[in-house]
Formats: structure tokens, C-alpha cells, sequence
């Protein structure tokens, strides 16, 4: 494998993969690198209903594979490593990585979000018994039981939604009043009969020997606590920045990389794109929003370094 490329992405998610095939396109010599199997958040995604020019609900994983196929038809080269740091010496960006150390002058983090803990006591115990991040994953683990679902975004609407199809005894609680969820995906869940709803409602507990056993739930106006029995937690409360290889770019205060509408950081040459970026509003079409304009930003950002600018 060789070290030195025009455009370095780092993470495969929607972002990531759009980068690399927009890279690609623009004739720059491209490399993706994922640790793990390219597609990220998505394929967690059972059904994708509201991805422009697709009508019909089609899975994460199918829809994860056809952007890499398409990259990687565009010229977009693959590697499956970790990236243990990024550094700028010069005018290019020194990559290491578990394969080996890597060079381009322009570099695109696509690195995305993990999911947020409750930080309720025994979720960290009890995680992978019956405390989840991932409701496609382990969901169908249980058919008919006593499900909560913790959280009140786009996330955890469409995820009680499957859920409600495995079982009519699922619970969503929320923090607040109403959810924050686009409008038509909350009005779904409140109109589904196999989800009970709890507003201004926090689990503050999560209970069970060697499983999930039961739930402490906390009226957030009240301050009034119930134990109710149930058999699993499903949490997704929000997501937390993959940053560590950002450096000193700018964040803001929750911790997401600051660009401007070129994507472009700080940081001469990198560029952020998808969720690790700030950005108002997260989902696929916009994750591979930002990864087409990154890497038209970075091919216009090398060809100034070459001398080759459009005048």
C-alpha cells in the first residue's frame, strides 16, 4: 500500500462516503479509512424513509453498501485501520494509522458520534443485559417484553417505532414536554398503541441482578420516583463528538468541530463534515450534503497549493 494520497477521509459513515466519492470524482487520488465496516450510524437504520428520491423505506446496511460501491466506482480507494493521530507538518497532514503512516495536503474528518449514556446508576452494569444503543441490534432479543425507550429525538422516535413491532409494551419517557423530533415522527409514536408515552419523565435508575429487572422513573416537575418492572432499556439521549484527532481546531461549546459553509476548519486543509461537525440539523441527507462540499472545498484548497487555482 502506498503513503501518499491527494485526500485522506477519515471515517466511512454517510459523510465519509460521499467525501470519498466527491473526491474521487474531482480526480483526486482518495482514501477512506474506517475501522471498522464502511456505512456507520446508517446501518443501524432499519428503514431509511426520508432520504430524497427514495419513496420506498430502504435498510441502512443496503443503502451504506451502495455509496461505498459507488465510491469505490468513482476510483475511491479503502483501507480498514485505526487512526491513532493526525498532525500537519508543513503543508500536509501526517496520518498514523494501525497499517502504517499516511500524507495528504488536505484531510477530511468524518469521524461522526457515539451515542450518550443516561448516567442513570446500573446502566453501565447492566449494558448488554438489557441496556441498548441500538434497537435494530438486539431489539428482536426481546419480542413481547417490557421495553423503555429513553429519549425524545428523531432517533428515539424511530427507534420505538421498531420496537413497537416486536412487542405492544413499550415505553418512551422524556425530559421534557413534548418531543424535539421533526413533527411527523413524533406524531407517529403518540398515535401508536403498542407506545405509552411518559413527558417530563427521566429514568433515574436502572435495577436487576444479572439483567434488566426493573426501572426507577423520576417526574422531572415533582421529583417523585416509581419503580416499574421491565425487561429492557433502549437509551438515545443524543451523541457525543468523535474529536480527539481534530486538535486545536475550533469547537463550540458542546464539543463539535466549527467550520464555515466550505466545511473548512481552523485549520488550514482539514475540512469536518456530518455529525462531528456543528451543524443545527443531523441526518443522512445532510451528512453527505457536507461530505460533497468538503471534498469540493479540498480539491479547490489543493489546487491553490499547486499553483493551479481558477483565477
Amino acid at each position: 500500500m502506498k503513503s501518499s494520497y491527494d485526500l485522506i477521509v477519515i471515517g466511512g459513515g454517510a459523510a465519509g462516503l460521499s467525501a470519498a466519492q466527491y473526491g474521487a470524482r474531482a480526480n483526486l487520488d482518495t482514501l477512506l479509512v474506517e475501522e471498522m465496516a464502511p456505512g456507520g450510524q446508517a446501518l443501524l437504520i432499519d428503514g431509511l424513509e426520508n432520504y430524497p428520491g427514495l419513496p420506498e423505506p430502504v435498510n441502512g446496511y443496503d443503502f451504506a453498501e451502495r455509496l461505498r460501491s459507488q465510491a469505490e466506482g468513482f476510483g475511491a480507494q479503502f483501507l480498514t485501520a485505526s487512526v491513532s493521530s493526525l498532525r500537519k507538518e508543513g503543508k500536509a497532514f501526517l496520518v498514523t494509522t494501525t497499517e502504517g503512516e499516511l500524507t495528504a495536503p488536505a484531510v477530511i474528518l468524518a469521524t461522526g458520534s457515539k451515542h450518550r449514556h443516561l448516567g442513570a446508576p446500573g446502566e453501565e452494569r447492566l449494558s448488554g443485559r438489557g441496556v441498548s444503543y441500538c434497537a435494530t441490534c438486539d431489539g428482536p432479543f426481546f419480542k413481547g417484553k417490557r421495553i423503555f425507550v429513553a429519549g425524545g429525538g428523531d432517533a428515539a422516535c424511530d427507534e420505538a417505532q421498531f420496537l413497537a413491532k416486536l412487542t405492544d409494551k413499550v415505553t418512551m419517557v422524556h425530559r421534557k414536554d413534548r418531543f424535539r423530533a421533526q413533527r411527523s415522527l413524533a406524531e407517529r409514536v403518540l398515535k401508536n398503541p403498542s407506545i405509552k408515552v411518559g413527558f417530563n419523565t427521566v429514568i433515574a435508575e436502572i435495577k436487576g441482578e444479572k439483567k434488566v429487572e426493573a426501572v426507577v422513573l423520576e417526574d422531572t416537575v415533582t421529583g417523585a420516583r416509581t419503580e416499574v418492572g421491565a425487561d429492557a432499556v433502549f437509551v438515545f439521549v443524543g451523541s457525543i463528538p468523535q474529536t480527539g484527532l481534530a486538535g486545536e481546531a475550533a469547537k463550540d461549546e458542546a464539543g463539535f468541530i466549527l467550520t464555515d459553509d466550505h466545511m473548512a476548519t481552523s485549520i488550514p486543509g482539514l475540512y469536518a463534515a456530518g455529525d462531528v461537525r456543528a451543524t443545527p440539523f443531523r441526518q443522512i441527507v445532510t451528512a453527505c450534503s457536507d461530505g460533497a462540499v468538503a471534498a469540493h472545498s479540498a480539491a479547490q484548497y489543493i489546487d491553490e497549493l499547486r499553483g493551479e487555482g481558477y483565477r
